[in-house]
């Protein structure tokens, strides 16, 4: 079609009954001249009256229920893959918790290594410790798998992990005695420590 977008915009408005008496005139007197857009307005006026031929077209009131009876019925294993996709965080936090708990299990149960802070006072004799009747030891004592005795005098903590602490009625510990054989008085343990270290970085 030749003719100018002002006159295809004049057919729409004509159809959409939003002409004056003076465009309706021009439009009309337009398409006695011009073929091409008589042709496309009567295609027009039939695709409007095809449709307006179709509204008033009701669907059954069972309509709904009938197409989604005769659906296929959703497997449940489908159904399980949409909620693992439908929740990856969730899947990645107890993925991280499994895999934490793992490997904090493996370390206290694979730590079976002897250790003892380091101090010139104390007396150490296979995997037994012990603080010296007189001597006085000054700070913290951290034994893991083994023997603690206490015979002198501990001026701070004592912490034994995976063994066990004897204090004679001569000694004396101005401390915290713990004793820790549970893996999770251990954790607890551990995150204190780094709790600790990590406060004392800052300070």
């Amino acid at each position: 079609m030749a003719c100018s977008e002002e006159t295809l915009s004049l057919m729409h408005r004509y159809l959409d009954h939003e002409t004056d008496q003076q465009e309706e005139k021009e439009l009309k007197q337009h398409l006695k001249e011009c073929k091409d857009c008589l042709a496309h307005f009567q295609e027009l006026k039939k695709a409007i009256a095809l449709v307006q031929s179709t509204s008033h077209i009701e669907t059954p009131n069972d309509f709904t229920a009938r197409v989604m009876a005769s659906l296929p019925k959703e497997k449940r294993r489908i159904g399980a893959g949409r909620w693992l996709k439908a929740h990856p965080l969730l899947i990645a936090a107890s993925l991280f918790i499994i895999l934490m708990a793992s490997s904090l299990v493996s370390a206290w149960s694979g730590d079976h290594q002897f250790s003892v802070t380091k101090n010139s006072k104390l007396i150490v004799q296979n995997s037994t410790v012990t603080v010296p009747k007189g001597e006085t030891i000054e700070g913290d004592i951290t034994v893991r798998n083994g023997t603690l005795k206490v015979d002198g005098k501990v001026d701070g903590n004592v912490t034994v992990i995976n063994g066990e602490e004897y204090t004679a009625a001569a000694g004396e510990v101005t401390g915290d005695i713990k004793e820790i054989n549970e893996l999770f008085d251990w954790l607890w343990y551990k995150m204190k420590s780094f709790g600790n270290e990590v406060v004392g970085v800052f300070q």
